[in-house]
């Protein structure tokens, strides 16, 4: 009985210890608080006011997981990632009961089914493409689905090494965003897109100006089967990035061709290119140093500097043509970027690709210029749509970051990656595992090469990019549908009898 009353008054000390506790640091929050002059909150409501500021933080977890529907959330909404999730995985696409999508919201694509489609051994099948026939070394790109740039450094050392290896297997290429090739990107053997940013990370020299000896360097990798100039991406047009100093390590500066600890500094344009003439002078510059396809990676934001384009390429000879052109919807990308940016500047790609492609065609370029469109198409019917309107191939980053286990987080810029793809901490790095997500990045991209095949098949073409507008309805305000190509209708040059 005295060991009973003993342990339960030690429990009692406890208590009240841990409640005096509570309260001494209630009563010092509450000082601060009311001490304070940032605050507005806080300062009126000491303590009790603290909890805004954790609910706010809470909540982005709460409608993520609990209160949003699957087709409410953005950037991506849970249908979306989940079919991705799937895809990887290898589970069971097909489901049950009816679509849970709205088919009434305005914009909405709707794909016309054929009367009479071809038999199943009928099925359509996707053919190579050929990229920049006149350079020393073209590229027979097998896949019109395939890896964005993303650059290691903004991405961690395993994710790119999943991305490496999957591509392989999937028969797709991978870019390397502006921070330069590195051995990642090589190991798992698959076709490689350098990229060429601002900063020539990569390919520079010491005073940061393109180096010819490097660019060799570069494409003397026969995995290198292109080079893309970018001027602008999706979440940031009109403005370079910063990688921190504290980033840079020996590792990283060396890829990049920078000093340890000084900071990647990319400009918002090639400093030596003030108008098309002058690109024209780089692409072909790269493409006669490199012998490899040459491109560029921009977004746009209106249609007359991409026909003022195309009119100076038309008065040099299509032989100074670009030899692919990648648009980026200004929906925002991978790369961190102030909002405004990410918000407000750049069109659609939903507008954007289609601009593009008309004043291609109407220029008489549709032969040597291959268009690739990219800007969250992460499931079978964005990339079907992106067919039918014109593009040749389709490329993405962040559908790709969901096979290797994103999670949306919104963590991109902060280092603290829970899932390890956007994170040098190698605690977090540790829940990305090479062997397993390299399988996930295969079976992702095989997956939308099937569905796509799926949706030209149901559609009664034998090869997906046989898609045409006229096989995509869209949605308008009053819930009925038009034909894509009576909204927009393809250019088609005029021929006399």
């Amino acid at each position: 009985m005295g060991f009973a009353m003993s342990v339960l008054e030690g429990l009692a000390l406890a208590f009240a210890f841990v409640v005096g506790l509570f309260a001494a640091a209630a009563l010092v929050m509450f000082v601060i608080d009311r001490s304070q002059t940032e605050d507005a909150i806080r300062r009126n409501y000491p303590v009790i006011g603290r909890f805004r500021h954790i609910f706010s933080l809470l909540g982005e977890f709460f409608r993520q997981y609990f209160f949003a529907m699957d087709r409410e959330e953005l950037p991506f909404n849970r249908a979306q990632r989940e079919w991705v999730k799937r895809a990887g995985e290898g589970e069971n696409l097909t489901v049950a009961f009816g679509s849970t999508r709205n088919l009434s919201v305005p914009g909405t694509p709707i794909f016309v089914n054929a009367a009479f489609p071809p038999l199943a051994d009928q099925y359509a099948r996707t053919a190579p493409m050929v990229i920049g026939p006149g350079a020393r070394t073209p590229f027979i790109a097998r896949s019109f689905f395939n890896i964005s740039g993303m650059s290691y450094g903004a991405i961690s050392k395993p994710a790119v090494q999943a991305l490496s290896r999957g591509a392989k297997e999937a028969g797709i290429w991978l870019n390397t965003g502006e921070g330069g090739l590195s051995p990642f990107h090589l190991e798992g053997g698959c076709d490689v897109v350098f990229q060429i940013g601002t900063a020539k990370f990569g390919v520079r020299d010491d005073a940061g100006n393109l180096s010819d000896d490097k660019l060799r360097e570069v494409a003397a990798h026969k995995q290198v089967r292109m080079f893309e100039i970018k001027l602008a991406q999706g979440a940031k047009p009109g403005k370079g990035g910063i990688l921190p100093a504290e980033k840079v390590t020996a590792e990283i500066a060396k890829i990049r061709g920078l000093r340890v600890g000084q900071a990647g500094i990319s400009p918002n344009r090639h400093a030596e290119v003030d108008d098309w003439d002058d690109l024209i002078d780089l692409i072909c510059h790269v493409r006669e140093v490199t012998g490899k396809p040459v491109g560029i990676k921009t977004v746009v934001g209106a249609a007359e500097p991409i026909a003022a384009f195309f009119e100076v390429i038309n008065r040099r000879g299509p032989e100074c043509a670009p030899d692919f052109i990648t648009i980026d919807g200004g929906e925002g990308g991978t790369g961190a970027a102030p909002m405004p940016l990410i918000d407000l500047v750049g069109m659609s790609i939903r507008e954007a690709l289609i601009t593009v492609v008309d004043l291609r065609d109407r220029a008489d370029l549709k032969e040597r210029i291959r268009i690739v469109s990219s800007g969250k198409l992460v499931n079978p019917g964005d990339v079907a749509w992106a067919l039918a309107a014109g593009a040749d191939f389709i490329t993405s980053a962040r559908g790709f970051m969901f096979s290797l286990g994103c999670i949306q987080a919104l963590k991109c810029n902060k280092n603290t990656c829970p899932t390890g793809i956007t994170t040098h901490d190698k605690r977090f790095q540790k829940g990305l595992v090479v062997e397993d997500k390299d399988k996930r990045v295969t079976r992702y991209a095989k997956e939308i090469i099937h569905e796509v095949e799926t949706i030209a098949h149901s559609v009664g073409v034998a090869e997906p990019r046989q898609m045409r507008r006229r096989h995509v309805r869209i949605v308008q305000e009053n819930g009925t549908s038009l034909p894509l190509n009576e909204i927009t209708p393809s250019y088609s040059p005029v021929t006399t009898p």
